[in-house]
């Protein structure tokens, strides 16, 4: 027997405003009608309309604003992805999350390095240059030295030109920020990554897409393994 779930009365209220946002009838940042408004259009109490509310904030389709009416927004890929926050905060908990995590990171950023190699322009080449330059006078600077390491990562994630690889790094970065924390802080660590970053750079500088691949992949590998062997977890 096929069981029929029967539609919430916000659910009938959050999708006909979804469809004005989407038809443009309501464009981003114009005011939706109030609550009071919305409770006499649709014939139903102030409870139906702000659950409606809520949940096209979660969406990324609506802001709300406390006193004042709530407006449509353009939901962004940082704002979708920042959305998955708890939900990866609770993957990270369970006994294999990071290390789930770290292979998503390794199998994301090889795609990343290998499309740098065949597509970078002179000027990401640049900036990948100038990214590595900064991570090697961080040094012996923790706290500059892991920032610079962020940002290295992240123009491989901004070289496609997709908001949503960008997105997709920093909520990985965010994610992983204990692993980041915990092997940087490793005697001779900062020296090893910079060492892999050159060797990346190298390698996409040399339009290597194999060879870019193969470093990055290594480097991910150390990083995972010297998380492992200080959290007293290696295999």
């Amino acid at each position: 027997m096929t069981v029929i779930r029967r539609r919430k009365l916000y659910e009938d209220i959050a999708q006909h405003l979804e469809q004005r946002i989407r038809d443009q009838d309501v464009a981003p940042g114009d005011q939706l009608p109030s609550e009071r408004d919305l409770m006499r259009e649709f014939g139903v109490g102030r409870p139906a309309v702000r659950e409606a509310l809520f949940h096209l904030q979660k969406m990324g389709l609506v802001e709300l604003r406390s006193g004042g009416r709530a407006r449509a927004t353009r939901p962004t890929p940082k704002m979708v992805v920042e959305s998955l926050a708890g939900s990866a905060r609770y993957l990270l908990a369970e006994p294999d999350g990071v290390r789930h995590f770290q292979e998503a990171r390794s199998f994301f950023e090889m795609g990343l390095a290998r499309y740098a190699a065949e597509h970078a322009t002179e000027e990401d080449l640049r900036d990948l240059r100038d990214a590595l330059e900064a991570n090697r006078q961080s040094l012996g600077d923790l706290a500059k030295f892991e920032k610079t390491d962020v940002e290295f990562h992240h123009i491989l994630a901004v070289i496609p030109g997709n908001p949503i690889f960008e997105a997709i790094h920093a909520a990985i970065a965010e994610w992983l920020v204990e692993q980041r924390h915990v092997t940087l802080t490793y005697p001779g660590a900062n020296e090893v990554a910079y060492e892999f970053h050159r060797q990346i750079y190298e390698a996409i500088a040399s339009r290597d897409p194999d060879a870019a691949e193969r470093v990055i992949r290594a480097h991910l590998d150390q990083v995972a393994e010297l998380y492992w062997r200080v959290k007293g977890g290696g295999e």
